[in-house]
């Protein structure tokens, strides 16, 4: 699918395919992906990097065009079991238009932050700081899914929230990558911001950038070493859920064992003392009643 825009008078709007300047390319098809390497002379390797989820944060500079391929999270889906995922994202920068190639569906220019854009570089900027933006989201969507499952673990004695603890600790190695290959991306785009056409004042917001992303690369390697020092720890919590559970089951086994016990004895079929008495079946009863007390006064005592 093939969505067209212009920016005029510093505002992004929808345009018709003659006087689009920004040209985005959701999920293209065979027959889009062909019109990219002939009518825009995209290289071929370059246009499959730019929608391949497993291809690091790169810059290219070709004869006709600038190719930015950096990385932002995938939308998550309930269907990915807590697995964040990211994609890769192609900027492919001509004399006179912008053409960006994306993998799904998603809004680029949305939000307050594109509601002021000067030029396409601007642009590009500014869609990389969304990316950054968006790593930040999801890293607190990280604090709140870890909050919650700390607290079923407490009482948990099954491997199901640890496995998805699991799952976060992995998505977090994909995010770390992700960041830190984009922040790589950065510093050669202000490298080479010149050759690309930055001005100065472009070049003071590849700073920050290069700013934002280093701390939002500190904060996903915090909640990365955090959520991996204390899996064994919350791994030996359901491990001593399931230990006390145990105990608590054979002290019942018990408790109950030793009155059928009591009852078996004077139901044997040879004589007994006390069989003829009127009394002996109430005998035998609380027998049986003070013998599981006294498991229960002993098992109190011994704090078990």
């Amino acid at each position: 699918m093939i969505q067209f825009y212009t920016l005029t008078q510093n505002k992004i709007f929808q345009s018709t395919p003659e006087n689009a300047t920004i040209l985005v390319y959701c999920n293209p098809t065979d027959d889009e992906r062909k019109q990219l390497i002939e009518k825009y002379s995209i290289d071929e390797h370059t246009l499959n990097s730019a929608l391949d989820p497993d291809e690091l944060a790169r810059l290219e500079l070709e004869a006709e065009y600038t190719a930015i391929i950096f990385k932002r999270p995938r939308n998550y889906s309930g269907i990915d079991q807590l697995l964040f995922k990211v994609n890769s994202c192609g900027l492919f920068l001509f004399k006179d238009k912008l053409i960006i190639v994306i993998g799904e569906d998603v809004p680029l220019f949305d939000g307050k932050l594109f509601a002021s854009v000067r030029n396409i570089n601007e642009l590009i900027l500014k869609i990389i700081y969304r990316s950054i933006y968006h790593f930040l989201e999801h890293l607190r969507i990280f604090t709140l899914i870890t909050d919650e499952l700390e607290s079923k673990i407490n009482t948990a004695m099954e491997n199901k929230y640890l496995l998805n603890l699991f799952t976060l600790e992995k998505s977090l190695v994909y995010y770390l990558n992700s960041i830190n290959s984009n922040g790589i991306l950065i510093e050669k785009i202000k490298y080479n911001a010149q050759k690309i056409g930055f001005s100065e004042e472009e070049i003071e917001l590849l700073d920050d950038l290069i700013i934002e992303n280093t701390q939002c690369y500190r904060q996903a390697e915090i909640h990365s070493n955090i959520l991996a020092s204390l899996m064994d720890a919350r791994a030996s919590i359901v491990g001593n859920n399931l230990n006390v559970l145990m105990k608590t089951l054979n002290i019942i086994m018990l408790g109950i064992m030793i009155p059928t016990f009591v009852v078996s004895v004077f139901s044997m079929n040879v004589p007994i003392p006390y069989q003829d008495k009127e009394y002996s079946f109430w005998l035998i009863l609380l027998l049986a009643i003070g013998s599981f007390l006294g498991v229960l006064a002993i098992w109190k005592k011994q704090r078990w």
